[in-house]
């Protein structure tokens, strides 16, 4: 396909395109069956972008999704891979969402919160990660529960035994991998949220490379590759966004 050089170029003006990997969210990056590092679908859709442009591609790894998210509003990267949030937007364009997956609660198996309902009560402490998706949803919608926030998403469940306190909030596979390595821990039944993970880049740049981008998703939805890349590293429980 012979594409345009002035939207080649606007994805990688340093000469690769840049991007920003979120390796706290395991749906998308640190998969666990693959050798490699990092793995995942993202950094799958990030090297079939940059073959897509016949660019090299430089992947840029954090720990958290703030700081995957700070890289690209400065332009410090040239896609990314985060959930869709209003309050991210306006500084970032968002293709239409590849992936879905869950936001849920977790709490001590004896623990007398039985539902979600039972969360958004006063007194009720819940631990986050710092300006994650499902913390910047939380922080809007809870009207009594107070938030608690750590650095990492990966550190949430922890903090809430170290801290003995009642609730943790995080993606689902994270939740069910605490449940695992920890044991004495249960999901609530019901979700609290859809995570709908997208494509990413810096909002001012043009809308005709937004155009392209939104496009390329949306052929890696239809084609099966972002179907296939998840069943490849081993993500249950999210599922391909609808078009």
């Amino acid at each position: 396909m012979n594409l345009d050089p002035n939207l080649v170029k606007e994805f990688t003006p340093t000469g690769k395109l840049r991007a920003s990997l979120n390796l706290g969210n395991p749906v998308l990056a640190h998969s666990r069956t693959s050798t490699e590092r990092p793995a995942g679908v993202s950094i799958d859709m990030a090297r079939q972008f940059a073959n897509y442009l016949g660019a090299e591609v430089e992947l840029i790894e954090f720990e958290t999704a703030g700081k995957s998210v700070d890289a690209l509003t400065r332009e410090n990267a040239d896609i990314g891979f985060m959930a869709i949030d209003p309050l991210r937007a306006a500084g970032i364009h968002f293709t239409p969402p590849y992936v879905q997956i869950e936001g849920c609660y977790l709490v001590a198996s004896d623990s007398p919160i039985r539902s979600n309902e039972d969360v958004d009560r006063p007194g009720i402490q819940v631990v986050v990660g710092n300006a994650s998706a499902y913390e910047l949803y939380l922080s809007r919608t809870l009207q009594h529960a107070s938030l608690v926030k750590v650095p990492t998403s990966e550190a949430v469940v922890d903090a809430m035994l170290e801290g003995k306190l009642p609730v943790a909030a995080g993606v689902r596979q994270q939740m069910e991998a605490d449940v695992v390595r920890i044991g004495g821990l249960r999901l609530l039944p019901e979700r609290f949220m859809v995570i709908n993970q997208a494509m990413a880049m810096p909002r001012h740049r043009s809308a005709a490379a937004h155009a392209m981008l939104d496009d390329f998703v949306q052929r890696l939805k239809a084609s099966g590759f972002v179907a296939q890349a998840l069943a490849r590293h081993g993500i249950a429980g999210a599922k391909v966004a609808p078009s």
